[in-house]
């Protein structure tokens, strides 16, 4: 497999779940700016829509969409119990998780990130991620996880867009549950090991 990813980008979720998994794997960077790999070839010829993740399968098929790909990593190495198994409804519990972090958190960075969006715009956006983080930050008050006891891939995609809120001004300092989850994610091996192949640093633990 290879997984094509942008270091800091939401590609870090399948790249963490790659690692928590231990599957084989190729990380293969891609500069987004410009659309290209590091030697030339345009992207776009291998992901029209030009954006990361992207999974290719030694079969040549490929998978876009983190939420998707994620599942998809989890369900290779259901020893590793990173997705409840298809059909439960502890799995559409996960989807839902998925689809939230998606919808709700990574989208509403999208404004901070456009240098062309006014400040009233970015601080409507900064409002609403606080909102979102908030109903997190109590899920988390009672459980390690935002499935409960055991990591998911759901974990590894929140650690994610969590790390994005020191760039862009979001301050999660107020929110003790979440910052404890952010310091337990980012203790584990396999996160740690993809922060180190992108070349990352962890997200501000403590504000």
């Amino acid at each position: 497999m290879k997984l094509y990813y942008s270091p800091g980008a939401c590609s870090l979720s399948p790249h963490i779940a790659l690692y928590e998994a231990g599957l084989p794997f190729e990380a293969v960077p891609v500069n987004l700016r410009k659309h290209t790999l590091s030697d030339g070839t345009d992207y776009r010829t291998i992901s029209p829509n030009g954006y990361v993740p992207l999974l290719q399968l030694d079969n040549g098929q490929s998978l876009t969409e983190g939420p998707a790909i994620v599942q998809y990593i989890a369900d290779q190495a259901p020893d590793k119990h990173l997705a409840p198994p298809n059909g439960t409804w502890e799995r559409y519990k996960l989807q839902e998780r998925l689809n939230f972090i998606s919808t709700e958190l990574h989208k509403g960075f999208a404004p901070l990130f456009n240098p062309g969006a006014s400040e009233d715009t970015k601080a409507q956006a900064r409002t609403k991620l606080i909102d979102r983080f908030a109903w997190v930050n109590e899920q988390l008050a009672s459980q390690p996880y935002l499935m409960g006891p055991t990591f998911t891939v759901a974990d590894a995609y929140l650690f994610t867009v969590y790390g994005w809120g020191r760039l862009v001004g979001v301050d999660l300092s107020s929110f003790p549950h979440l910052l404890d989850f952010a310091t337990r994610v980012g203790n584990r091996a396999a996160v740690k090991e993809a922060l180190g192949a992108e070349r990352l640093h962890k997200p501000a633990i403590k504000g």
